[in-house]
């Protein structure tokens, strides 16, 4: 063999071994792997251990919310993703890096994160935000009497319409067709019939309708619409005066606006945590104010605030 085609051989098998070394060299365990940032140039990943992408800018906190989940490939455990997310979250923070998204491919799925508790998940609520709902005073209709009302001791009370029993079952004050009002007396009354919506078995109280028109809250005294709230008495006391701007400018029936002033007078079996369930008085109100502000879409109330504390006053002396 001449030299020349010695020359040329040894230049042949330097390049053959440097394409056998190329593919370990590129599969690095553990070290700087590339990632993609949204941009034309790659960047090398600290840490290392698969392919990572960073989120695009539209994605804002899509995904921080209690109920967002980060999108994950197909066979991943619900949450392996969010906790990724997390610890990717914060090494980037520490080191000054962009905060990526971290997809790490070749990975056992991470067994879901356990369930925030109750009183952190607060329904899914930011801080400082309650869940509005509001209730009515239903009416006796018309149709067969088919259902029965009872009271304390379980004594027949009224029979009325199997429709007005699962409404007043449920909204705690009602009126009947002779013009009484009656209202909620206690619950487990093995007499009365199972209220489809809560479960419960209710018995009512006979009240003078003159005194209470719209029946009497938690708190003894008559409620009023508009104005008395039910909540959960553990996080806000019974008597607590409320100003909730979001609801300031609402219509009311008679003319006017709301001014956004209310009052804690009562509770409900429904009333968990963080709601505050506003008393309408009539359920053509509550349907035209679920459709002004909707029920669940959240408010901020301000609790004792100085631009209701006159009219707490005034109906404390009443």
């Amino acid at each position: 063999m001449t030299g020349a085609a010695r020359a040329r051989a040894l230049v042949l098998g330097g390049i053959h071994a440097f394409l056998l070394a190329l593919p370990a060299g590129c599969a690095t365990k553990g070290g700087a792997d590339w990632v993609h940032d949204g941009s034309s140039e790659p960047r090398i990943a600290r840490g290392g251990g698969g392919w990572l992408h960073e989120p695009s800018p539209d994605d804002g906190d899509r995904d921080r919310g209690a109920g967002g989940a980060v999108d994950g490939a197909p066979g991943d455990a619900p949450g392996a993703a969010q906790a990724d997310l997390g610890g990717a979250a914060d090494a980037a923070a520490a080191q000054g890096d962009p905060v990526i998204l971290v997809r790490e491919h070749g990975r056992p799925a991470r067994a879901a994160p356990a369930p925030a508790p109750a009183s952190q998940a607060a329904q899914g609520l930011a801080p400082g935000m309650f869940r509005n709902t509001y209730y009515d005073f239903p009416s006796e209709g018309e149709g067969p009497k088919d259902a029965v009302l009872y009271d304390a001791a379980c004594a027949p009370l009224a029979s009325v319409p199997r429709a007005f029993h699962d409404q007043v079952c449920v909204q705690g004050s009602g009126r009947l067709a002779s013009g009484d009002t009656v209202s909620f007396a206690r619950r487990g009354c093995a007499c009365a019939d199972v209220c489809p919506r809560t479960g419960q078995q209710v018995c009512f109280e006979r009240l003078d309708p003159r005194r209470f028109p719209y029946g009497r809250g938690a708190t003894g005294r008559p409620i009023t619409p508009l104005r008395t709230v039910a909540v959960d008495s553990s996080v806000i006391p019974l008597g607590t005066s409320l100003f909730v701007p979001e609801l300031v400018g609402l219509p009311l029936p008679g003319g006017g606006r709301h001014d956004g002033c209310f009052v804690a007078e009562d509770r409900g079996i429904k009333v968990v945590g963080r709601q505050i369930d506003v008393f309408t008085g009539d359920p053509a109100v509550t349907a035209r104010l679920n459709a002004l502000f909707p029920s669940n879409r959240g408010v901020r109330p301000v609790l004792d605030d100085a631009r209701c504390r006159a009219i707490f006053a005034a109906r404390g002396a009443s």
